[in-house]
């Protein structure tokens, strides 16, 4: 035989209706037979309800963002009093009161009822508009030193380096301190400790530890300054259209601020900072001594997409360097692994490592010997696969042909530098072919001979015009 379990509606309970069986102190809820209530309790509702709960919540974290309502564009205040629209829901926060009982809740349509002496309006101006840039930047520069903070990656952000993320959000954070922050790990990402070269996706928490900064105020900028560093950037321009441009980086300027660096690429950039705060964004880095193509975005969308043509090695380069000795094999393939010699030195001299070295990371380049002068120099062209620091001038120190004025990798004994050749390390990024970050097409760039290039080839008798048998090199 089986048992019936006993019915829960309200028609089905022993004593529906009549009150039988009701504890002692309450009574039958009218209308609703079989439903009971306390009278401590009644008209007063839950004690919390499930926005109370979020609003403290939030409060208790100290997140701004449950004091404001979302702000949308060109909404009146006539349209936000009138309830949620397309998704987006209106919240004031108003002193904690009980949940009124359905009797006591207005109707949906006419009048809206009287405020109370103290409660939030919901009568507001119209919704400012959404925060530039730049009020952005000024907004992360001062929770500098609020201590610990966790940012959440945008669409427009996917693919980023982490060290580059930071740099971004907080570009007055020096680059250095970045890269400390990160290997130290007192950062997180989603949870898991993060390496510099980690590449982030849309909606990853990233959890920044306190950086112990003085908070800066904004600096004025000068506008005579602004105009000089302007003029200067739009003179190395090779290329340039809406999404990017491809400057003519000179000899020794760096391309980033590091220790008694003041003047950089990075910071001459400043001066072209739209009125919306966009400030053009490095693609790549070249050595501070390596002249010739770098490549510029101007948003950050075409930034995150040159950067994945990099990584998918879409882009081509090729390097011209002068060299000591002359190889001999005319055209070849150089394949090691390098690995700093100091790992925690940011620019520290890269050494010929085995494959499961610590650090070590696999390094491809192809060469051809252009021309030579006398079998005492030659003129090579270089294509590097992969993209390791300082990667050319080690492997052309590594075949036993050291670039001319390399002050890290040139170290052949009692070899004397021919007259009329300036001791300047002679490394060009001359030409750079790369997909068009919003059409895909191919753009294709060189740049011209350095000054102490030109004058080192013109004193040798080489031709820069000549062909270069470096564009039939395999592409891996």
């Amino acid at each position: 035989m089986t048992t019936r379990p006993p019915s829960r509606g309200g028609s089905g309970r022993k004593g529906a209706g009549t009150g039988r069986g009701a504890p002692p102190g309450r009574s039958p809820r009218p209308g609703k037979p079989g439903a009971f209530r306390r009278p401590d309790r009644e008209r007063t509702g839950p004690r919390t309800s499930a926005l109370d709960a979020a609003q403290r919540a939030a409060q208790g974290r100290g997140d701004a963002a449950a004091k404001h309502a979302p702000w949308r564009p060109g909404q009146e205040a006539s349209d936000r009093e009138a309830g949620p629209q397309d998704g987006f829901e209106t919240v004031t926060e108003a002193p904690r009161r009980a949940p009124r009982t359905r009797a006591e809740r207005p109707a949906p349509a006419g009048p809206a009822p009287a405020r109370r002496p103290g409660a939030a309006s919901r009568e507001t101006a119209p919704a400012p508009e959404g925060p530039t840039r730049r009020e952005q930047r000024a907004a992360a520069s001062a929770t500098l030193a609020s201590g610990v903070q966790t940012l959440t990656v945008e669409e427009d952000e996917a693919g980023m380096r982490i060290d580059r993320f930071l740099t971004t959000r907080f570009p007055q954070l020096p680059f250095t301190r970045v890269q400390s922050i990160v290997r130290k790990g007192e950062l997180r990402v989603d949870g898991k400790r993060a390496k510099p070269n980690d590449r982030l996706d849309p909606g990853m928490s990233v959890r920044v530890p306190p950086l112990k900064l003085e908070a800066q105020g904004e600096r004025p900028r000068s506008a005579a300054k602004d105009a000089t560093d302007a003029d200067f950037i739009r003179s190395l321009i090779l290329y340039e259209d809406a999404e990017m441009m491809i400057l003519n980086k000179p000899f020794g300027l760096a391309v980033q601020g590091g220790s008694g660096t003041v003047r950089h690429v990075d910071g001459l950039l400043e001066a072209l900072t739209g009125k919306d705060g966009q400030k053009p964004r490095l693609v790549h880095r070249l050595d501070k001594d390596t002249a010739g193509c770098l490549i510029v975005a101007k948003t950050r969308l075409a930034a995150a997409t040159l950067a994945k043509s990099f990584r998918s090695r879409s882009a081509r380069k090729v390097y011209w360097a002068l060299t000591a000795g002359v190889p001999r094999v005319a055209q070849g393939r150089i394949s090691t692994y390098l690995a700093k010699e100091e790992p925690t030195d940011a620019d520290a001299r890269m050494r010929v490592a085995k494959h499961g070295d610590e650090g070590a990371a696999h390094a491809l380049t192809y060469y051809a010997m252009v021309d030579n002068a006398a079998q005492k120099l030659s003129w090579l062209s270089l294509k590097p696969v992969t993209g390791r620091t300082h990667q050319l001038r080690a492997h052309a120190a590594h075949i036993g042909h050291p670039i001319v004025g390399d002050p890290k990798y040139f170290s052949i004994e009692n070899w004397e530098l021919p007259g009329g050749i300036q001791n300047r390390l002679h490394l060009l990024a001359r030409r750079i072919v790369i997909p068009h970050p919003r059409t895909g097409q191919p753009v294709d760039v060189t740049a011209p001979l350095p000054p102490h290039m030109a004058q080192s080839w013109n004193l040798l008798g080489f031709d820069a015009s000549r062909y270069d048998p470096i564009v039939e090199a395999p592409e891996a």
